[in-house]
């Protein structure tokens, strides 16, 4: 196995941007960037010493939406683009609620310094379940990219059984 190159950030006019989420479909980025995405996609990426949850509630969504949260040992899956500096302002308007971290990936056996990612600025305790629509983009996005079929079922069980918590209707108590 050859050693990770590091690819730094290359210049002004662009910026690496990690996503984990519904960002993760090109065609939903589209719908808030203006403009296709596919041709920024550099390849699925692996964030070390992270997982995901469903720490944040969306009202414009109305729904739980994804999170990353560090943890040792764990890793999250996701897409890494080069997007070009001047869409860096309204991916910021759609990550409303999120700030940014600069975090490292590693993509296509090189490691990438410097990289945008959102993290959820008010973390609830408790995780909070997706809405349909939620849960079909990131999933959508997660196989179109290419995650691993395997990281795909868990994220699939996992966002099922939020729901399967949310909805699931009070027990009857007899008297």
């Amino acid at each position: 196995m050859q050693p990770l190159r590091i690819i730094p950030q290359q210049d002004s006019d662009w910026f690496y941007y990690f996503a984990y989420g519904s960002c993760m479909c090109p065609v939903d980025l589209k719908r808030s960037l203006g403009e296709s995405t596919h041709e920024f996609v550099v390849g699925t990426a692996t964030l070390a010493d992270y997982r995901l949850g469903f720490f944040r509630r969306s009202e414009r969504r109305n729904c739980g939406v994804l999170d990353v949260i560090c943890s040792t040992g764990d890793q999250v899956e996701g897409v890494l683009y080069r997007l070009p500096i001047r869409l860096s302002d309204r991916l910021d308007e759609r990550e409303e609620g999120y700030q940014h971290e600069i975090i490292e990936v590693h993509c296509n056996n090189q490691r990438y310094a410097n990289v945008r990612t959102y993290t959820v600025i008010e973390k609830l305790t408790e995780e909070h379940a997706p809405n349909d629509w939620y849960f079909n983009v990131v999933l959508r996005g997660a196989i179109t990219c290419g995650l691993p079929e395997q990281y795909c079922w868990n994220l699939f069980h996992h966002m099922h059984h939020l729901q399967q918590r949310a909805y699931t209707p009070n027990q009857l108590r007899s008297a």
